[in-house]
């Protein structure tokens, strides 16, 4: 079995984001961008994926969606929509950290983290540490963040933490980000970033991925995508 066939059913099997699965439609424009900023926060403590994606969905549903509705909100709204999630042992201090983050957001980018990509200069290291300057948000969070908006900020591309490394490392393919991006097409790095984040928080071993590229075996393509 080859790399293209692992990363085949990788993408077939587990590829959907986290973004979509919190039911953000990512695109380039504010709002979308803030909600992922949103998801990134509740996903930056020991809280599983399920309930970090649930809480998102609620805080939408609440009509908090851009950085203006979230620092108008109360504090006990935020807290009430996390509950709603069952995101209970982190509520009170994630429900401040999305004010405090908020307020950040549109006193210093204007409410555009468009604007916070632009005063890095693109650069991804540097959008990384601005991203680190958010409440909750250290270096894993900023890692979830740039993973997911690598599908509408290609100068992200690719990007791919030291989870996904290792469970690339696991299943045998390359475990670089340069050489475990030419496997795939530009738009689905974010989706492989994401199928190797789930198998590792699933499958450590990645066995069950292994069985299912036996079955899926596409027919391999001449050249790698670069």
């Amino acid at each position: 079995m080859g790399h293209e066939e692992t990363v085949a059913a990788l993408l077939k099997r587990f590829g959907r984001t986290y973004a979509d699965e919190a039911g953000i439609r990512l695109r380039d424009t504010p709002s979308p961008l803030y909600r992922l900023l949103v998801l990134t926060t509740l996903s930056s403590v020991r809280i599983g994926a399920a309930l970090a994606v649930a809480a998102a969905r609620e805080l939408s549903a609440a009509g908090l969606r851009t950085p203006k509705a979230m620092a108008a909100s109360r504090r006990q709204d935020r807290i009430d929509a996390l509950g709603r999630a069952h995101y209970v042992r982190y509520d009170e201090s994630t429900a401040t950290a999305l004010g405090h983050g908020a307020e950040l957001l549109l006193g210093r980018w204007h409410g555009d983290l468009r604007r916070l990509r632009d005063e890095a200069g693109g650069d991804p290291d540097r959008i990384a540490e601005l991203l680190r300057e958010f409440p909750r948000i250290g270096p894993v969070g900023a890692g979830i963040f740039c993973r997911e908006a690598q599908a509408v900020w290609p100068t992200l591309r690719p990007s791919f933490d030291a989870r996904t490394l290792r469970a690339a490392a696991d299943l045998g393919l390359p475990h670089t980000p340069t050489a475990l991006a030419a496997l795939t097409p530009p738009h689905d790095l974010a989706r492989l970033a994401a199928a190797l984040t789930r198998l590792s928080l699933s499958h450590p071993h990645g066995d069950p991925l292994l069985a299912a590229a036996e079955r899926v075996r596409p027919p391999r393509s001449r050249q790698a995508w670069a």
